[in-house]
């Protein structure tokens, strides 16, 4: 066993309000805004909502409006529901055609009951409900991203390669320092985050890079090599390396251990060996800290004016940069939304290849993560502070809404599926397949939730 369970203990209880704290508040705000989609639109479509729930098992406090709906909170905060008239259940699985009251026998549903039952209401209203969930999430995202846009900015770093790691898929394929990559494939690239996810979920896959080269675009083909990582909980993943560094990576000269393969020991003597070698292209041994790399650099002597000033900032840094590094774009109110919107989509399509690379065998089922993971991450972006926090919120609504749209039984998008098989046939599927599709849904989804868990518990004790 390592110790990694140790540190996770360890770590869990010395921020434990933090942790739980942060994880409970954002998965309660997603909650009650997914949730509130199936309520809004269940409203204006005529049907009386009887409970609206945060979180499941016993309420723990809660007020019930002039409309007769409860509103509560829950004992377990993982997750919630909105129960319509009518239903049986919170899943709307089932529903009844009758009114219990006290002692006496069912009674039929009156006319007026009927008008405001979720069940009785035409297909395309019932599927109107069921979508507002998911909906709601990536609109609530964009809003999230749009708001990040227009006050904070954008963070933007050119999509230039600053440096080449030595061995790396990309020095393999021909890259060089100050390389602009401007598309992979048919996708165009606007900044440096745009690579790196290309990367990072593509895995090993060999693709097309455009790259803009001292005025000229040229192709170069290149296939990222796949890394298993692990962060300090333990938990794994993989992803793709090309092996291209960003702009705004100033190098320590002190860290250099030798240039061109010759050894320096004092910093006058790397000073020197970098200063004759200014404006070309060498490699240089770099000490990283957990590890030691040749890297391919092309340091302009131009931006290096002040590396020797012992007055200056810069002193002792080799800029190896041709440009700015991350910059903070700010949007107008239409531009940010169009911004929030490609995001909300390029985030959703990582997601969906990420997920698609589990099914078939290309990525690692055991990087599906549950509620420990998520805690987690939760955890630590609200250590690195709020923006780091509103825009974790944002990524989770996103995988909220489409998880949610999956067709299987008991989310949303298995109930689409029914109500476009009923839009079809003109009339619902038999109560009795639906009952077992559900119960096949249900053990679906507990057997991904034990899975995800354990997952996380196996990879933080082993």
């Amino acid at each position: 066993m390592s110790s990694s369970i140790f540190d996770w203990f360890q770590l869990m209880a010395a921020n434990a309000w933090l942790y739980v704290g942060a994880f409970v508040l954002v998965l309660s705000i997603l909650v009650f805004v997914h949730e509130w989609g199936h309520y809004i639109v269940a409203r204006m479509c005529g049907v009386k909502i009887d409970t609206f729930s945060i979180g499941f098992g016993k309420e723990l406090f809660g007020i019930t409006d002039k409309n007769g709906t409860r509103w509560k909170f829950a004992a377990v905060p993982l997750g919630g529901y909105v129960k319509m008239f009518g239903d049986t259940d919170p899943a709307s699985a089932g529903h009844v055609n009758g009114i219990q009251e006290g002692e006496e026998p069912p009674r039929p549903l009156t006319e007026d009951e009927r008008k405001v039952a979720f069940y009785a209401k035409p297909v395309g209203q019932r599927s109107a409900i069921v979508l507002a969930g998911p909906a709601i999430n990536f609109i609530f995202a964009i809003i999230i991203l749009s708001g990040l846009y227009l006050f904070q900015g954008k963070p933007v770093t050119p999509p230039v390669a600053s440096a080449i790691i030595g061995g790396s898929a990309a020095q393999e394929a021909g890259f060089l320092p100050h390389d602009e990559i401007i598309a992979i494939g048919n996708s165009k690239v606007d900044r440096f985050e745009d690579i790196r996810r290309e990367v990072l979920v593509g895995l090993d896959i060999k693709r097309k890079f455009s790259v803009r080269r001292e005025g000229e675009i040229i192709e170069i083909m290149a296939a990222p090599e796949r890394l298993i990582e692990e962060d300090r909980f333990g938990f794994k993943h993989a992803r793709g390396m090309l092996g291209l560094i960003s702009p705004g990576n100033a190098i320590e000269v002190d860290h250099i251990l030798a240039v061109d393969g010759k050894e320096y020991t004092t910093s006058e003597a790397r000073h020197k060996a970098i200063t004759e070698r200014m404006d070309t292209s060498f490699i240089i041994t770099l000490d990283r800290g957990e590890d030691v790399n040749d890297i391919m650099i092309h340091p302009l002597r131009a931006f290096n004016e002040d590396m020797f000033l012992a007055e200056s900032e810069s002193y002792g840094f080799l800029n190896i940069s041709d440009r700015d590094d991350e910059v903070f774009v700010k949007y107008g109110i239409f531009g940010s939304v169009n911004e929030a919107v490609s995001e909300t989509i390029n985030i959703t399509m990582s997601t969906l290849q990420a997920l698609g690379q589990m099914v078939t065998g290309t990525r690692s089922a055991t990087e599906l993560g549950g509620i420990i993971r998520i805690g987690a991450i939760a955890g630590d972006m609200a250590q690195n502070g709020i923006i780091a926090l509103i825009t974790f919120t944002a990524l989770l609504s996103i995988n909220l809404g489409l998880i949610n749209l999956f067709p299987i039984p008991m989310l949303d998008g298995g109930h689409l599926f029914f109500y476009i098989i009923e839009a079809l046939k003109g009339s619902p599927l038999s109560e009795q397949i639906q009952e077992y599709a559900f119960r096949l849904g249900l053990a679906l989804l507990v057997g991904i939730m034990l899975f995800a868990n354990l997952n996380d518990i196996v990879q933080i004790i082993l």
